[in-house]
């Protein structure tokens, strides 16, 4: 197939003299209605005008009109923009590219996942032996008209019978189990309904371990509160409502546990948490003894205090990734068949943050993070030093499953100019050859990736990746910029691909990225740094990545857009709170809007690690010093903002950002537009299927162009 392509140079960019954004027509808001809500938060009296905004879309005839009469104006207004087509059709480009998962091997049969490059979603296939011919088992594709029912998580079983995987719908949270005969494709009649936040674990071929929480009261499935949580196992062949419940906290309610199986199918392992924070309980389950014992789960460790990441097992021998005593992880392991078992030290805590490790063949596999970016060693078991894994330059690295006794492992690396490469590793010899290399439409060589590092407010230094083409960084002329933050939860932001932010930097513009603290950047106090009462320091960083991006002469002063999701949504309206003289224009996206409501629905009740609690006082002073809703500055010139959200979302439920975008048009805040995105069919961000990925990208270049003042004029350089 013949298709255009563009190379940078080939772009005019109209550096040398000033761009403006062309003004728009004047938008006209959908009236929504203001209620007279006022309640007293430890003497303060705060207003809440549209909490009829919270209830759910599909059961509250008044919201799914106001979303409508929104998504009418926002739709006409993003279709008058001049560079929307252009940005989809190039977004689509460089999605448009075979794309594989890495492989997972089950006795002799591999399985992975593979797009041909626009197909709604990613389909699943299975091959007997790496040379053999790859065989369809599952196609999500053909599960919905729409494109929106995804292919989630999958495990076979350890010889490759049979193949356990969860469907998500519409992109909600809550998930569908179902089982697949690999040799017949049949899918058997089992079915597991309201799994959600659970593992895959099989218990030989007889059933498997999930997790799930009651059922939900009818209609309060997308904004009920997640309490229950509990281990089954299921039997194949058995219906649903005879699984035996493996392990539950009854008396605490707000437990929510997973549960992994070792390869030998020696132990079930249970980690248990209370919130978000990597603070766990561990409890062990050896399945040799189950005839005899039931499922009686011992506990190993206790308190909530520390992180515990099973690396794997070996008959009664574990071995874990732990920050206890290592606020930047070391590798440890017990012997749980010594009659007094301890903890020994197999690696210990480094300066770089140890993300994970795995067994594969006699060796291990560490996972190392240096300022946001990956490198990886092989060890002896008995950390004895091994070798350096060599990656290409600045990127992540993910991958390096196995199990004792395996000759290889298969492992990912991407980059923000080029997207994943999957490789497969000779475990003995360190050898690693390409398994699936993306064929490009662009030439990745003509990106500049680099890292540098900037002061915060308060003299802390922070690292940020600066993404543009070699052609504009060598001009040194400033132009719009794109800054993506998230600061939060632990969750470290690591070099990727997106075609989105592919389709940006093609255009002229340069993207960056600020490794913000309250993320797992650097270990336990770089998270502690931006959280609850520190949650200030998150805000700071972000409005200082912004003010050096201008500095350095990289950003145009008056074309600096931000962008972030979630919890980095919450993170884009405070700023623009905060600073809003300082961005033309911002995205935000599923963000947490209403910081003293956001513990009342679905996972929200979770969050108090890193938020606090807002029926505290002293939590509740600092939450409301940043709530976006609460703290918008009528009679302050904003920059243009967009928020996008789906109806489907129940993780940060959608009227976090209708009440917010409700408050943002009632208020006098200049002449640039503020306007609503939502979403149909569609979640948190996971599943969405290809065409509303490309749809969504468009919209949001197109309107971040427009208001950077982003001069596109792109020329044809050759075909492919």
């Amino acid at each position: 197939m013949n298709r255009l392509w563009w190379l940078v140079g080939g772009l005019s960019l109209a550096l040398a003299g000033p761009i403006t954004a062309e003004p728009m027509p004047e938008i006209t808001y959908p009236e929504t209605r203001r209620d007279s809500i006022v309640e007293d938060h430890f003497g303060e009296h705060i207003a809440d005008p549209y909490r009829w905004l919270e209830a759910d879309v599909r059961n509250a005839p008044e919201v799914a009109d106001w979303v409508a009469r929104e998504n009418a104006v926002t739709e006409s207004y993003l279709d008058s923009l001049p560079h929307r087509a252009r940005f989809a059709e190039r977004i689509r480009a460089f999605m448009d590219f075979e794309r594989f998962g890495l492989p997972t091997k089950a006795g002799k049969r591999y399985f992975y996942t593979r797009n041909t490059g626009l197909q709604p979603q990613a389909q699943l296939f299975v091959r007997k032996g790496l040379d053999g011919d790859p065989r369809l088992l599952l196609d999500p594709n053909a599960w919905a008209k729409d494109g929106a029912t995804a292919l989630d998580a999958w495990e076979p079983s350890e010889h490759g019978r049979y193949l356990l995987y969860s469907v998500q719908d519409g992109g909600t949270d809550w998930r569908i189990l179902r089982v697949l005969d690999v040799k017949s494709g049949e899918t058997l009649a089992d079915e597991i309904r309201w799994a959600k936040f659970t593992a895959l674990a099989w218990v030989g071929e007889e059933g498997f371990l999930y997790s799930r929480f009651p059922a939900p009261e009818e209609g309060a499935a997308f904004q009920s509160l997640n309490y229950d949580q509990a281990v089954y196992f299921h039997r194949l062949g058995t219906p649903q409502d005879a699984d035996e419940r493996v392990y539950a906290t009854p008396d605490h309610p707000d437990y929510g546990h997973s549960a992994r199986v070792t390869q030998d199918g020696r132990l079930v392992v249970i980690t248990s948490h209370v919130g978000t924070d990597a603070r766990y309980e561990v409890h062990v389950i050896d399945l040799a003894h189950r005839k005899r014992d039931g499922w009686k789960a011992q506990p190993l460790v206790t308190g909530f205090e520390d992180d515990w990441k099973l690396v794997e097992g070996a008959g009664q021998h574990l071995w874990f990734v732990t920050n206890r005593d290592a606020p930047r992880y070391r590798l440890v392991s017990i012997d749980l068949a010594d009659p007094s078992p301890d903890w020994t030290e197999i690696v210990p805590e480094r300066t770089d943050i140890l993300e994970r490790a795995g067994i594969v063949g006699d060796q291990l596999v560490l996972n190392y993070m240096r300022d946001a970016a990956s490198h990886a060693e092989i060890i002896g078991l008995d950390g004895s030093p091994g070798r350096t894994l060599a990656l290409n330059g600045i990127g992540t690295a993910s991958g390096f499953r196995g199990k004792p006794g395996d000759a290889e492992t298969f492992y990912a690396f991407t980059s923000f100019n080029c997207p994943a490469s999957i490789y497969r590793m000779n475990i003995r010899t360190g050898e690693s050859m390409p398994f699936a290399e993306p064929s490009l439409c662009y030439d990745p060589g003509a990106y500049l990736v680099e890292q540098r590092f900037y002061t915060s407010r308060d003299g802390t230094r922070v690292p940020m990746f600066i993404v543009r083409s070699k052609a504009i960084a060598e001009a040194g002329k400033p132009v719009p910029t794109l800054l993506y933050g998230y600061g939060g939860f632990d969750v470290a932001l690591t070099p990727g691909f997106s075609a989105t932010r592919m389709a940006w930097l093609e255009a002229g513009g340069a993207f960056a990225l600020a490794n913000l603290r309250g993320g797992g950047e650097y270990g336990r106090e770089w998270h502690d740094a931006g959280r609850r009462e520190n949650k200030q320091n998150v805000f700071d960083d972000f409005i200082a990545a912004g003010e050096f991006l201008v500095a350095q002469g990289i950003a145009k002063k008056d074309g600096l857009a931000i962008q972030g999701g979630s919890n980095g949504g919450l993170l884009v309206g405070a700023v623009v709170n905060q600073r809003p003289d300082l961005f033309a224009a911002a995205v935000a996206q599923v963000g947490v809007m209403d910081m003293l409501r956001f513990d009342r629905f679905t996972a929200g009740r979770y969050w108090v690690d890193d938020y606090g609690y807002p029926d505290r006082e002293a939590d509740f002073r600092i939450l409301r010093g940043y709530s976006p809703y609460h703290n918008i500055h009528d009679g302050v010139d904003y920059p243009a903002i967009l928020v996008t959200t789906a109806d489907t979302d129940d993780r940060v439920v959608p009227g976090h950002s209708f009440k917010y975008t409700a408050a943002l048009q009632a208020a006098d805040l200049g002449d640039k537009p503020r306007l609503i995105r939502i979403e149909t069919r569609a979640g948190h961000g996971s599943g969405k299927p290809t065409d509303k990925a490309i749809e969504e990208g468009a919209d949001i270049l197109a309107f971040l162009a427009q208001w950077t003042g982003l001069s596109l004029d792109w020329q044809p350089r050759s075909e492919k």
